[in-house]
């Protein structure tokens, strides 16, 4: 399907976030997903990411995770600054304000003629862990989650006891979780930790783990694995064609 894009400043709790909206040029009514970016926010890689995802005939929101703390249409480079300024930001900023930001995302989509009413959630790196966050809200149907990281070290700032791993139990839609099994951001023993959460607390959820490094998905470096995104690319339209649809 064709794509149009637009951008849209949203109203949170925290101030204006500026969102990138990316729907398929058609007439109709279609699926959100919700699409949460790396610390350096709407790269090239992570446009063409959504791009492809709403050319399956999905509408995808991609905010600006760190709005309150650079101006609309901040991007960070992929290199040292942009690192620095992008984890500085990582640890300014508590998932409370990302929960507000979420439910101001599903608020918008609400609104919108062109949405179904049903919505996802999908992230990379620091977005797989706000993807798994978003799926706490109730009215998120599910999560597809990248590499997500610092879900089991509990190092983003938050009230005590509302970390993302505390709260698994919260968590009502299914979850699809790929790891990267060179990546060193999430050692094996991490991934354990969530996996045994998930399993304790009864949610429903996948597990894939692959042969690749942190940011696979990124087409952008030596990291990047073209065979092996294409691949969560099908699982990811797969997931969201099953729950949105």
């Amino acid at each position: 399907m064709l794509v149009t894009t637009e951008v849209q400043d949203i109203d949170t709790q925290t101030g204006k976030m500026r969102t990138y909206v990316y729907r398929p040029a058609a007439e109709g009514r279609f699926g959100t997903v919700i699409f949460y970016s790396e610390i350096f926010q709407q790269t090239a890689p992570i446009a063409r990411a959504a791009c492809m995802l709403a050319g399956h005939g999905f509408v995808v929101l991609v905010p600006e995770v760190f709005h309150e703390l650079n101006p609309p249409g901040t991007v960070l480079a992929y290199d040292d600054v942009g690192k620095d300024k992008g984890n500085q930001d990582k640890f300014a900023k508590p998932l409370e304000q990302h929960d507000s930001d979420t439910q101001a995302l599903l608020d918008f989509a609400a609104r919108q003629a062109f949405c179904n009413g049903k919505v996802g959630a999908m992230g990379v790196c620091i977005g797989g862990h706000l993807a798994y966050r978003a799926a706490l809200n109730p009215r998120l149907e599910g999560a597809f989650c990248l590499y997500a990281t610092d879900i089991h070290s509990n190092s983003l700032p938050c009230k005590a006891g509302n970390d993302s791993l505390s709260r698994t139990a919260d968590i009502r839609g299914e979850l699809f979780m790929v790891w990267g099994k060179q990546d060193p951001h999430v050692p094996s023993a991490g991934r354990q930790v969530i996996h045994r959460r998930l399993e304790d607390t009864g949610r429903h959820f996948s597990w894939l783990e692959v042969n690749a490094q942190h940011a696979f998905m990124r087409d952008e470096g030596d990291r990047y694995d073209p065979a092996l995104a294409l691949q969560m690319y099908l699982q990811a339209n797969a997931f969201f064609q099953r729950l949105l649809g």
